[in-house]
């Protein structure tokens, strides 16, 4: 950034850091501690296909990789790739994984949020979503579409920021409507 950018206001964008999604399990124990929310075993990766051959050897090659996988297509036309891992620390290296090869291979433009899902003893859903692009968390608790849990939303928020890095802006914290898991 120049200081034409900084007289302007213009900052830079925040790098991803895929390391982050490490703090994932240790946040998952004080989340279960102060909400009762528990991991649920499920989590995806969402990004923007690309076309051809290469992008299509490397997402086979993903698949491969994290075994058991399935993949989707939402309304907006992003894929998600989900993996189901009992072990939340397995679960997030298989998520880590995932990311990294499409990070390495080109592709990191592409990713748009990777997601782990956790459910409370009435079933209710939470899911922390981490923004590739913004290299931060923010929690989203659907309330039945298209109605959200903005209490709870805020309360995790509250639980977590000591252990994650919290997306400040709230504006960014965009429904995952129909994300697999949720």
């Amino acid at each position: 950034m120049g200081w034409f950018d900084a007289l302007l206001g213009r900052s830079k964008a925040a790098k991803p850091d895929l390391d982050a999604l490490f703090a994932l399990p240790s946040a998952a124990v004080t989340l279960r501690a102060a909400t009762g929310f528990a991991p649920a075993g499920t989590g995806s990766v969402c990004f923007r296909a690309a076309e051809g051959g290469a992008f299509a050897r490397l997402q086979q090659e993903i698949e491969a990789l994290m075994g058991e996988t399935r993949v989707s297509q939402d309304a907006y036309g992003y894929t998600w790739l989900s993996v189901r891992n009992p072990d939340v620390a397995g679960l997030v290296t298989d998520l880590h994984a995932a990311n990294s090869s499409l990070e390495s291979a080109g592709f990191g433009p592409s990713l748009l949020c990777t997601l782990v899902t956790f459910a409370d003893s009435a079933q209710r859903k939470l899911a922390i979503v981490y923004l590739y692009k913004r290299g931060t968390f923010y929690p989203f608790a659907p309330a039945g579409e298209p109605r959200r849990d903005n209490a709870l939303e805020l309360q995790v928020r509250g639980v977590l920021d000591q252990e994650l890095k919290i997306e400040p802006d709230l504006a960014s914290w965009f429904p995952v409507w129909g994300a697999p898991g949720l």
